[in-house]
């Protein structure tokens, strides 16, 4: 088979490895290696998220909508695990010894790429439920004429009693999400583009992988959520980083657990 065209002749059901609760550590300093190994890929594919949240951020401001913006910000946990292919697609290259560009980065997305869309549709669907469910729960609490300047959003917001029950059920309904997006997505997109396998295959392990090692994948999207988070802070600068990061990171998760 081509390397460039198709899967990896890797057939059938795989098995599952039982790594230590701190494996996540390893998997960091193996993903930092694979960025400094080719940076210019990383932080190029980074920057480009970057771009691409301030262009959404615009967008929602210039349609009116400025309340909807932590949602969506807070639905990138969602769908970032597809916008990484590419970068997994970078590490299974070195893992194989083979030359990585650019090129590359965008043969993960042509390979195996009806499953890799379907994958990619159920993460996106669980985006755009979560924008819904945040739309509702902020017109139920503020009310449909609740409609302050950008400037005074934030200051509104907290003289509202509405603020802290909106925060606690908006914060357990993303929670939940966030939980069942993470499962699906721990290492099937990876599996992917590796493996020549279903969506619904690729799901069904990346599921069982995160609950056969439940303490170990807890630190892992914990770690995701804190460097993600952080990354955000300043005008999403810091996802040029953190994304190829957590990318390579990922790959090295997924042929971790999975053999």
């Amino acid at each position: 088979m081509n390397g460039d065209t198709m899967p990896a002749a890797k057939t059938g059901m795989p098995d599952i490895a039982i790594v230590p609760n701190d494996r996540p550590w390893r998997w960091l300093a193996a993903g930092w290696q694979d960025l400094m190994a080719v940076p210019h890929l990383g932080f190029v594919y980074g920057g480009a998220i970057v771009v691409a949240g301030w262009a959404l951020v615009v967008l929602l401001l210039q349609v009116g909508v400025a309340w909807a913006i932590l949602p969506a910000t807070a639905g990138f946990f969602v769908v970032a695990p597809l916008l990484g292919a590419g970068l997994y697609e970078v590490s299974r290259r070195r893992e194989r010894g083979e030359e990585t560009d650019f090129i590359a980065c965008a043969a993960a997305f042509r390979r195996n790429g009806t499953q890799l869309a379907l994958v990619g549709a159920g993460l996106l669907l669980i985006h755009l439920f979560w924008i819904r469910i945040a739309g509702l729960l902020f017109a139920l609490f503020f009310g449909l004429g609740f409609s302050p300047a950008i400037e005074t959003l934030p200051m509104a917001m907290l003289r509202s009693d509405n603020l802290l029950p909106f925060l606690i059920i908006g914060t357990g309904f993303g929670f939940v999400l966030a939980c069942v997006s993470f499962a699906i997505s721990a290492v099937s997109i990876p599996m992917i583009i590796d493996r020549d396998i279903s969506a619904f295959e690729a799901v069904v392990v990346s599921v069982t992988a995160v609950t056969r090692n439940w303490r170990a994948m807890a630190l892992w999207a914990g770690l995701i959520v804190v460097f993600t988070a952080m990354a955000l802070v300043p005008f999403f600068l810091g996802l040029a980083l953190v994304l190829p990061l957590i990318g390579h990171a990922t790959w090295h998760a997924y042929r971790d657990v999975v053999r």
